[in-house]
């Protein structure tokens, strides 16, 4: 009964095998290794973008960072996300240090999820003190949000599309694009850039690899600068075919939307069977594989003592709120056991 988080479940068994395939003989350092070619290959293929700018990183904040760096392109310029969004909330400031200083800019929207009206009224309001004022700079979306909730191709497009109204380029935030993905049916291209996004963090550590996250940029004028970046942020690997053998053995046979629509319907059994409490409501719409229950007090403690381990979150008095989140590797039997416990 382990709903912490998604980064709690073991790295998947294919990704491992992966690993083990290329944990034999020689190979060339720093990207320039075969498996590196060939998950590039397979990415491009994915998002069906044959020029697009593929690199590995070993976390999610690096690649959210270094992808915001690159666009963002001076210090002075502004990053804009939403107010709960993870480069905001949970990344102990990396993305203004990769990027030299650059503020993150604050976004509202409930359920986690900007708006084009919260959006446009943000983008009007900076940049209005001349060389006083921070400049405008990227956009950057969660996809899925750190409220579980999920943005549609539609959506998507409808947030860059105010970006691209002031000359700004976009990031998408995809530690769990996967869920996104298998949450709304679309395609990568088509959540990617076919609805305006110009860079994507494409997460593969939540969701069964050991740890590696891509870099994608559709722009493939910014590859050197990409790399440098990298280099100079310290997450260049030596041995850079134990992070391309991870994402080769997630890409294979769509094991990434395989394991993504797993969780997703493990969310789905859950927030269901919560529903069936007269006392338990939910904080946001489920959508993806989080979710955010609150419940009469007295719970916490009857799940602790059956096992269960998740997120405790502040409720009003007399309640209690949790953060629940399912893997790739949960069971119905993890998710019944703890639906019995509360």
């Amino acid at each position: 009964m382990f709903f912490a988080s998604d980064n709690g479940s073991a790295a998947s068994p294919e990704v491992m095998n992966a690993l083990m395939r290329a944990n034999t003989g020689y190979a060339r350092g720093y990207g320039a290794d075969e498996i590196m070619a060939r998950v590039t290959a397979r990415l491009r293929e994915i998002f069906e973008a044959p020029e697009a700018i593929v690199h590995l990183v070993a976390t999610g904040t690096a690649a959210n960072s270094i992808a915001l760096a690159t666009l963002a392109r001076q210090p002075w310029n502004g990053i804009f996300c939403h107010h709960h969004a993870h480069i905001a909330e949970d990344e102990c400031g990396a993305p203004e240090f990769y990027a030299h200083g650059s503020k993150l800019i604050l976004v509202e929207g409930a359920h986690g999820k900007m708006t084009p009206e919260t959006l446009t009224t943000t983008l009007a309001a900076t940049q209005q003190g001349g060389v006083h004022g921070v400049q405008r700079g990227p956009l950057s979306i969660t996809n899925v949000t750190e409220a579980g909730t999920v943005y549609t191709p539609a959506e998507v497009a409808a947030l860059t599309a105010c970006a691209k109204g002031y000359g700004l380029t976009s990031h998408l935030d995809g530690a769990r694009f996967a869920n996104a993905l298998a949450a709304t049916g679309a395609s990568p291209a088509e959540m990617t850039w076919k609805a305006g996004i110009d860079a994507v963090s494409f997460g593969g550590t939540k969701n069964g690899c050991l740890g590696v996250e891509a870099v994608i940029l559709f722009d493939p004028s910014l590859d050197w600068e990409v790399q440098l970046r990298r280099k100079r942020g310290g997450h260049l690997f030596s041995k850079n075919r134990f992070l391309a053998a991870q994402m080769e053995g997630y890409l294979e046979d769509d094991l990434w939307l395989t394991r993504a629509a797993h969780a997703n319907a493990m969310g789905a059994r859950l927030a269901e069977g919560l529903a069936r409490y007269n006392d338990v409501t939910q904080w946001h719409p489920v959508q993806a594989n989080m979710m955010f229950p609150e419940w009469n007090a007295g719970r916490h403690e009857r799940l602790t003592a059956a096992g269960a381990t998740y997120y405790h979150f502040p409720a009003p008095a007399g309640r209690e709120a949790a953060r629940l989140v399912a893997s790739w590797s949960t069971q119905p039997e993890d998710v019944d056991a703890f639906l019995s416990a509360l």
